[in-house]
């Protein structure tokens, strides 16, 4: 019974040491995502959804990325 007391005893010690770490991340986490914010909320609305991007805004994407395959493939043509 001796031993088995020692056992839960180092078990109860490590679940310890466990949650103290969790604590630590969860204050590291708070700290960091204060910091910036974080992708997703600044890209969603408060019902959790994007918003619709206009038409406009999609040609003026597309472009952009024609023109940096153009100026890529220019570049590393063989």
């Amino acid at each position: 019974m001796a031993n088995l007391a020692k056992v839960v005893q180092q078990l109860r010690k490590e679940r310890d040491q466990a949650q103290r770490r969790l604590e630590q991340l969860d204050e590291a986490l708070r700290v960091l995502g204060g910091l910036g914010g974080s992708r997703r909320t600044a890209r969603t609305t408060i019902s959790g959804k994007r918003p619709t991007m206009s038409t406009a805004a999609r040609k003026r994407i597309a472009a952009a990325q024609r023109a940096r395959w153009a100026k890529w493939k220019a570049v590393h043509k063989k």
